[in-house]
C-alpha cells in the first residue's frame, strides 16, 4: 500500500509509512507514533505514581507505544520534584495501576529508567550524594520556586569500584518495572543526565577505565545495556542518546571524538539486540545520525529536537525519507490523547499549555478534549 493524503493545510503526506505497524523486539506497534517520555511531576512526594497519571498514560495508549517519563530508580538518583521513581514496592504498586490502565485500553507501555547524576533540581540537594563521572557543577543558577537562586551542587565522583552499584541499581529498577507490568525498560542515555555525562568528555574528565577514551568514556553505558539486556531481555530493552544536543549544562556541539565515543557504544549493543535504539537530534538526516544508525542495525527512534514541534508532516516525512522506522513525539502528544485519530483523519490539534506542563494537578494534563 502507497496511499498518499493531502492535509488541510495542502501537505502532502506519506500516510502508508506514519500508521503501519512495526515491531521492536517482543512489542508489535499498531502505528510508528511514539509518545515520548516527557517529564510532568505528577507523582506524589514520595514518588508514587497517582491516579490522575494512570488516566493521563491510559489515555494515549492508541499512540504506538507509550514511553513513560524519566524515573529514578534509587533516593541518590532522583532529579525533580513530583518525579515518579521505581526505588520502592509503594511506587511499583502505583505504576502496576497505570500499566494495567493503559493494556486494558489496548496500548503498550515502556518506562525510561533515569539517574540524572549531577543535575538534582531539588532543594535539598546539597545533602544529597549527588553523583557524577567527575565533580564538576552545573553551570548557573539552580532556580526552586520560594527560594533564593543559588548554584548547583557540585557532585562527588564515583570510585571506579562503586560503577557495579550504579549498573545493580538499573538492572534492580528494571526488573522491577517488568514485574510492574511495563512492556519494556528505556535506559536513559540523553539529555545530560548521568549516562550521557560519562559520554561526554566535557563532564567525563576520568582517567581510569571510565574516561579518557572514546571507548572508555561509552563503557559504563554498555555494562548497563548489557546487564539490564541480561536481567529483563534484550528485546524488552531500549536505549535513548542524543549525541551532539545541549541539555542540563551538557553541551557536545563541538566535543571532538563524537562519532568515535557514539560507535563504540552502538558497535558494542547492537550485537545484544536491543528492542531499538531512540536518538534525539536536530538534525536526523546528519552523517552522525545515519551513521549510528547503519551499525546499531535494528528499529531507530528519532526525535526532532526540543524546539521543533512534530507535526505531522514532518513525522509522516521523517519517515518517507527513511531517516528512521517511528517518530517520537512530544507536546502533540502531551495535549492531544487521540493524536493518531487526529493525524489519520487530518483533524485540527489542542494547542498544549506550556505553563502547566510541571505545576501539578489535572489542569492541563487530564482535560485536553478528546475530538468526541
Amino acid at each position: 500500500m502507497t496511499e498518499s493524503q493531502t492535509t488541510p493545510s495542502g501537505a502532502v503526506v506519506a500516510e502508508v509509512d506514519l500508521f503501519a505497524p512495526l515491531t521492536l523486539g517482543r512489542l508489535t506497534l499498531p502505528n510508528r507514533v511514539v509518545m515520548a517520555p516527557l517529564t510532568r511531576r505528577r507523582a506524589t512526594a514520595a514518588g508514587v505514581p497517582t491516579a490522575a497519571m494512570a488516566r493521563y498514560y491510559a489515555d494515549r495508549a492508541s499512540t504506538g507505544l507509550i514511553v513513560a517519563e524519566g524515573t529514578y530508580p534509587s533516593e541518590r538518583a532522583k532529579t525533580y520534584p513530583g518525579q515518579p521513581g521505581i526505588a520502592t514496592d509503594e511506587q511499583a504498586a502505583g505504576w502496576r495501576a497505570v500499566t494495567d490502565a493503559v493494556h486494558e485500553r489496548g496500548g503498550r507501555i515502556v518506562l525510561q529508567v533515569m539517574h540524572g547524576g549531577r543535575v538534582a533540581h531539588l532543594p535539598d540537594a546539597a545533602e544529597r550524594d549527588v553523583v557524577a563521572p567527575s565533580p564538576i557543577a552545573v553551570e548557573g543558577e539552580l532556580r526552586l520556586p520560594g527560594q533564593a537562586p543559588r548554584p548547583f551542587v557540585t557532585p562527588r565522583e564515583l570510585r571506579t569500584e562503586e560503577m557495579p552499584e550504579v549498573v545493580e541499581e538499573l538492572v534492580a529498577a528494571s526488573r522491577r518495572a517488568i514485574d510492574a507490568g511495563f512492556d519494556g525498560v528505556e535506559l536513559h542515555g540523553a539529555n545530560g543526565y548521568l549516562l550521557n555525562q560519562f559520554l561526554a568528555p566535557g563532564t567525563n574528565r576520568r582517567t581510569d577505565a571510565y574516561g579518557g577514551s572514546p571507548e572508555n568514556r561509552a563503557r559504563l553505558v554498555v555494562e548497563v545495556v548489557g546487564a539490564v539486556a541480561d536481567a529483563v531481555g534484550a528485546d524488552r530493552t531500549g536505549l535513548r542518546i542524543s549525541p551532539r544536543q545541549a541539555r542540563s549544562g551538557l553541551d557536545e556541539t563541538h566535543a571532538p571524538e563524537i562519532l568515535e565515543t557514539y560507535g563504540a557504544l552502538v558497535d558494542q549493543i547492537a550485537g545484544l539486540g536491543p528492542a531499538y535504539l531512540s536518538v534525539l537530534s536536530d538534525h536526523p538526516a546528519c552523517d552522525l545520525v545515519q551513521e549510528l544508525r547503519s551499525r546499531f542495525g535494528g528499529p531507530l527512534l528519532v526525535n526532532n529536537g526540543f524546539e521543533v514541534v512534530t507535526t505531522r508532516e514532518i513525522a509522516a516525512a521523517l519517515l518517507a525519507d527513511d531517516l528512521g522506522d517511528a517518530v517520537v513525539v512530544g507536546r502533540a502528544a502531551l495535549a492531544n490523547p487521540d493524536l493518531v485519530r487526529r493525524w489519520r483523519e487530518g483533524r485540527p490539534l489542542n494547542v498544549p499549555d506550556q505553563e502547566t506542563f510541571y505545576v501539578g494537578g489535572e489542569h492541563g494534563y487530564n482535560d485536553y478534549p478528546f475530538l468526541d
